[in-house]
């Protein structure tokens, strides 16, 4: 069963979704991860990526869900999926979803649910490694990165008006596509107020008594 990772930003969605791949034996698509490896790849769709990377344009759903169903082929190894990063919108999502019935793939969405508030006070307060980009909490007492030893930064896009940006996008947007899983049937809902330790028990609970990933 691939799990569709949903959450605003902060929520911990991406730290999770690793954890759950990792205990799980899953392949993880991360959107923003799979753009920087294909644009070092000496492929026609890597090429493609790099020119769009290296001209400073966004990336359009056409070639975000290219990217995503080279991901599927090249991992066509029978193991589940964690999906991080889309859909973003709801065409993203009715491509995604079609995707995944071609390739004969079962999904389920699993939201991690935070108020904005909090949202907002993570991402002002987080760090990043220049490195690996690990994510770490304000609560996190060192200044470099506890797997790689690189440099913790914050994030250039971590102000309160690219925070807003974000945010808003995400109420206008994600939001539908999250009511259309829910209309589905193919949405749960974790707490992710909790500390990352918690919220990691919270959803591999779920995952073992209701996705059976």
């Amino acid at each position: 069963m691939d799990i569709i990772l949903f959450g605003i930003q902060g929520s911990g969605k991406g730290t999770l979704g690793k954890a759950v791949a990792d205990k799980y034996g899953m392949s993880y698509f991360e959107t923003g991860a799979e753009l920087r490896k294909l644009s070092q790849e000496d492929s026609e769709l890597g090429k493609k990526v790099k020119s769009i990377i290296e001209a400073g344009n966004l990336v359009s759903n056409d070639i975000v869900m290219e990217i995503v169903e080279d991901f599927m082929t090249k991992n066509d190894d029978g193991k589940a999926i964690v999906i991080d990063g889309v859909p973003r919108f709801m065409e993203q999502s009715q491509t995604l979803e079609k995707l995944l019935q071609d390739h004969n793939h079962e999904y389920v969405g699993v939201l991690v649910d935070i108020p904005e508030e909090l949202a907002i006070k993570r991402l002002t307060t987080r760090r990043i490694c220049s490195k690996c980009k690990e994510v770490y909490p304000a609560n996190y007492s060192k200044e470099v990165c506890e797997k790689c030893g690189g440099e913790l930064i914050t994030r250039s896009d971590d102000t309160p008006d690219s925070i807003k940006t974000r945010i808003d996008a995400y109420n206008n947007e994600t939001i539908p596509v999250i009511e259309h899983f829910k209309e589905i049937g193919k949405l749960h809902v974790i707490d992710g107020k909790p500390p990352i330790p918690e919220a990691r028990e919270i959803i591999f609970n779920l995952i073992d008594n209701k996705i059976k990933a």
